[in-house]
């Protein structure tokens, strides 16, 4: 492993070639996805993942307050758990905090975390508290239970058509206007207040697409799936890493609402920028067979009213990842956030 650029891909490498040299029994998936898939017996499948939160790399306490910390930590596990198309059943909660924090804060932590569980039947069954010398630290680990084979990373073939849910940007909106308020006290004064909630509270109290998973990971047609955490650009890198592949993405297509138009309009910034690279959307990533597509967002739309879109194609590995302006040309975008590059941290 390098000593001067660490990044997270090469973190990963190492974990998983270290942990490749145990036994292994009763894992069916293993490093690599956003869920481990194991059969702790033939024909039961348990999805596991996890993930770890810092004060001032992934939430700010001078905006987020606890029961918001606690809702987008819970949130973003379930979004691995959707993503394999798998039904969360249960978490266990690790917290620490400085011994400055109130009982009261504590106590907002796990009402704003057991909401969003509760929202989708999650038992909250275990986990740790400890003290910590600087800063809040989350540590969730949920479990789901798997019907069906599991939606991979791995699934993706020349010819899919890659799409995703709802609309990208809007959380990196919510986080740019949270950032301009800290710096005057009237930021995009020409956004209503109405759009200035919806943005920001996209960013503070995500929604996982849990329900919208399990259907997609049902229904035939699907090839590979994963969920929009670091942005568009980072996630479609690791799928097609996975898959052996190249994309073609049309940025033209990308959902990007007009909320988000209106923030990106006021905050003199570029809407793509946040689409491509904002990350923390929490949408559904999916590549299908192409004669499966028009079905795929005509039944999710039926399911549960949320709107599927075509953004481009799976290529040849030779091709690389593109994204296309709209005249078909090379465009560049922001690239994501990266775990361990400096200077960079999501809200």
């Amino acid at each position: 492993m390098s000593e001067t650029n660490l990044t997270e891909a090469e973190v990963v490498r190492t974990i998983r070639r270290l942990a490749a040299t145990g036994s292994q029994e009763g894992v069916a998936v293993g490093i690599g996805d956003d869920c481990a898939v194991l059969e702790p017996r033939p024909g039961r499948r348990l999805v596991a993942t996890t993930d770890l939160l810092l004060e001032d790399v992934h939430f700010r306490r001078r905006w987020a307050e606890p029961a918001d910390i606690g809702w987008k930590a819970m949130a973003v596990n379930l979004s691995d758990i959707a993503s394999m198309g798998a039904r969360p059943r249960w978490a266990l909660v690790a917290l620490a905090v400085p011994t400055s924090s109130t009982p009261d804060e504590v106590e907002a932590f796990f009402e704003g975390a057991l909401s969003l569980a509760r929202q989708h039947a999650v038992d909250v069954v275990g986990g740790d508290t400890s003290a910590a010398p600087v800063g809040w630290l989350v540590n969730i680990t949920l479990l789901g239970d798997l019907e069906t084979e599991p939606r991979l990373r791995s699934g993706a073939r020349p010819g899919d058509v890659v799409a995703v849910t709802g609309a990208l940007g809007r959380s990196a909106a919510g986080l740019a206007l949270l950032e301009e308020n800290a710096r005057a006290d009237e930021p995009g004064s020409s956004l209503e207040a109405g759009t200035r909630f919806d943005l920001t509270d996209a960013h503070l109290r995500p929604q996982p697409r849990v329900l919208e998973g399990q259907w997609l990971g049902r229904t035939p047609g699907v090839t590979a799936m994963m969920d929009l955490s670091d942005g568009l650009a980072a996630d479609l890198r690791r799928l097609t890493d996975e898959s052996g592949a190249g994309a073609s993405v049309r940025l033209d297509q990308l959902p990007i609402d007009s909320r988000t138009r209106q923030a990106a309009k006021a905050l003199n910034r570029d809407p793509l920028d946040w689409a491509t690279g904002g990350g923390e959307d929490y949408e559904l990533l999916l590549t299908c067979e192409p004669a499966a597509f028009e079905r795929l967002r005509d039944g999710l739309a039926e399911a549960g009213g949320v709107k599927l879109t075509a953004i481009g194609e799976i290529t040849p590995v030779a091709r690389g990842l593109r994204f296309l302006d709209a005249r078909g040309n090379p465009a560049r975008v922001s690239l994501g956030y990266q775990h361990f590059s400096a200077g960079r941290a999501n809200g």
